[in-house]
């Protein structure tokens, strides 16, 4: 059986020279690779205590919910701002170049819910960073953040240290 990372492909010199592009489409075009990751990221939760996964758009979409239902868990999305149609709580994160805003319903989290946060990747970790600051502001707790692939070259868990973080395949590099 193959694992995780034999699913995903590397693109050299993209998007610019020198920079390896881990590209994870490749993982979800193939059925036996998409089942392995979410099987591996559930692998992840073994013995942790939850109420709630909540993911970011969109690759956090694309793996938290078929976790939410394997571990019959309700899923909350998080969004770009302007995206969800009931009342919202936002945070504001700074990115390479620039800021980004994101979302989620105020009722999406209740005060001391225990919440998984899902991404595909953690590169700087300023997104998850993001969405545990609006767990936290609807008085929730993050129990642990997962993700599929890491980049620990770009010191992502630096800014996510008072959190639990547990990757499936991790690379060195940027």
């Amino acid at each position: 059986m193959k694992s995780v990372d034999q699913y995903i492909r590397s693109i050299p010199d993209f998007p610019e020279k020198g920079i390896i592009f881990r590209d994870i489409t490749s993982v979800l075009q193939d059925a036996e690779g998409l089942k392995l990751a979410i099987d591996s990221m559930i692998e992840l939760l073994r013995g942790v205590e939850f109420d709630v996964i909540a993911g970011a758009e969109s690759r956090g979409f694309i793996f938290g919910v078929p976790i939410a239902y394997a571990l019959g868990k309700p899923f909350v999305p998080i969004r770009k701002k302007g995206k969800l149609p009931c009342e919202t709580i936002s945070v504001t994160y700074d990115l390479e170049y620039g800021s980004a805003e994101i979302e989620m319903h105020k009722d999406a989290v209740l005060p001391g819910q225990r919440v998984v946060l899902v991404d595909d990747l953690i590169a700087t970790g300023g997104t998850v960073e993001a969405c545990a600051k609006l767990v936290e502001a609807m008085g929730g707790e993050v129990a642990k953040v997962i993700f599929l692939l890491e980049l620990a070259g770009l010191n992502g868990r630096d800014r996510l240290q008072k959190y639990e973080v547990a990757s499936v395949v991790t690379y060195e590099g940027k």
